[in-house]
């Protein structure tokens, strides 16, 4: 799911292709990523784009006429530049959006269809589908440490939930974890203040470090790589694959569709977490340490 580093991307790339322009046609490919009826998507055809910003994980367009483009691209939903009347792409296109310049189109690999657009009146409506969630770039160390306190869950479930802190998920919180050296379930009501802080800075260093190397790296291009999984991370999408601080092997929690990786050396004391599906099958046999997993290894 694009976060807050790659929702910036997109959001700059933007504002220098449409901001200003009119959207001349609109061509709808999938009727599910159009969540609203009224006013109807055709309504944007003819005006001009005033701004488009972040909130949270989604992207706000404000449009002439007070209407309001919220658009959510959760897991697999991407945007593609392309010249003007470019064909929407068969079984991943939902979208097409012809301006004088070019088309933008939106994708959403996979069948989930879980990629949104809603098409509002006012900003207030826009406003209401804001989680909540708080720019920790914008906050005090206090209020971080407050809003991290509130309740008493794992590490990582407190990050990533977008009622508490706004564009954080699976891959940057794995990364900010790591950074911070603690431990993805460790309990937030359990935390130091000097753990605390440490996080604080990790997460604030972490989203500014990339969110200004995915710009550099892009440059006026228009994003086409926006994946979870970059080059230069430290522990997301990197399992079995040596530390970058310690050279211990990096380490995973599978969950669901999700995956968490971590550093046991550096986050957890050496201890490996449990994972959900596997350690159930082992049982007594699951691996606790490090050197209990080396030993499994040589048998």
């Amino acid at each position: 799911m694009p976060e807050l580093p790659d929702v910036e991307l997109y959001v700059a790339a933007l504002r220098r292709r449409v901001v200003g322009r009119v959207i001349r046609r609109v061509r709808v490919a999938s009727p599910f990523f159009v969540r609203t009826f009224d006013p109807p998507a055709d309504a944007l055809e003819g005006r001009e784009v005033r701004s488009v910003t972040r909130m949270g994980k989604r992207l706000v367009w404000e449009i002439d006429g007070d209407l309001f483009l919220v658009v959510h691209l959760m897991i697999a939903g991407r945007m593609r530049w392309r010249e003007r009347g470019a064909a929407i792409p068969a079984k991943v296109g939902l979208v097409a959006f012809d301006f004088e310049e070019g088309t933008l189109l939106f994708t959403e690999a996979g069948s989930r269809k879980q990629a949104s657009m809603h098409l509002v009146r006012g900003r207030a409506a826009a406003l209401a589908m804001d989680p909540g969630g708080a720019e920790v770039a914008s906050m005090t160390p206090e209020a971080f440490a407050s809003a991290l306190r509130a309740s008493n869950h794992t590490l990582k479930r407190q990050l990533t939930d977008p009622h508490v802190f706004s564009g954080i998920g699976n891959a940057y919180s794995d990364e900010i974890l790591h950074a911070a050296q603690l431990s993805p379930v460790k309990l937030t009501q359990s935390l130091t203040d000097e753990e605390i802080s440490r996080l604080f800075d990790a997460v604030r260093g972490i989203l500014h470090e990339w969110t200004e190397r995915l710009q550099q790296e892009t440059g006026d291009e228009f994003p086409e790589k926006v994946t979870a999984f970059r080059k230069g991370m430290a522990v997301h999408g990197r399992y079995g694959q040596p530390c970058p601080r310690c050279g211990a092997p990096v380490q995973r929690i599978v969950y669901a569709r999700n995956e968490s990786n971590y550093c046991a050396a550096c986050q957890t004391g050496g201890r490996l977490l449990a994972d959900r599906a596997l350690s159930r099958l082992l049982r007594d046999d699951w691996p606790k340490t490090l050197e209990d997993l080396e030993r499994a290894k040589r048998r």
